[in-house]
């Protein structure tokens, strides 16, 4: 499980990730022990992520967003360029969770003002992702698998989604996302905010 940084250096993705959540630390003018209390991360796991000295978990990013009130790929988008009305497959931000075995692909152009959004994620054998709140209370998602096997753990009940088929929920309070299968799980999340 490493999430050091490489010899070559720190992912331009991650620094500017730790950029913008600097960034929106001080636009609250909160210290990093105020940002700990609010989050439940440590300080000092929130200061390696500004300084890019890790690459942020999943679970770190959706505590983070819950925070500052958006969701991941709001955030995400935010340390991209000027937003486009079209966003060729090969210019779609990729985002991976090394630790968990989670990758996170944003399919819809990023844009402040829209409501929705479609993010397409991948998960490993195995891999198991939890998330002890959403990043908005009440967020609307929609979970469609495209291959393998998922379940989903929300409000204490557990789907087992194959293939073609998909689940629609709010989501209140903890998530799980489970990779069910030999094989990795390939879904299309669809998430509108309230």
């Amino acid at each position: 499980m490493k999430h050091d940084v490489t010899e070559t250096g720190p992912d331009p993705v991650d620094t500017r990730l730790g950029a913008r959540l600097a960034e929106l630390r001080a636009a609250h003018g909160w210290s990093l022990g105020e940002l700990a209390e609010r989050s439940g991360v440590s300080k000092s796991t929130l200061s390696r992520a500004e300084r890019a000295e890790i690459s942020p978990t999943a679970a770190l990013l959706n505590r983070l967003c819950g925070v500052y009130g958006r969701t991941m790929s709001q955030l995400l988008s935010e340390v991209e360029a000027e937003p486009a009305l079209l966003l060729r497959a090969a210019d779609q931000q990729v985002w991976q969770d090394r630790a968990s075995g989670f990758v996170r692909r944003s399919v819809s152009p990023p844009h402040a003002g829209l409501r929705g959004e479609l993010v397409e994620g991948r998960l490993a054998p195995g891999a198991d992702i939890a998330y002890d709140r959403p990043p908005v209370p009440g967020l609307e998602q929609h979970i469609w698998v495209l291959e393998g096997e998922l379940e989903v753990t929300a409000q204490d009940t557990g789907h087992r989604l194959d293939a073609g088929d998909c689940l629609r929920l709010r989501v209140w309070g903890p998530t799980r996302f489970r990779c069910a299968g030999p094989e990795q799980v390939r879904y299309v999340l669809a998430v509108v905010l309230p």
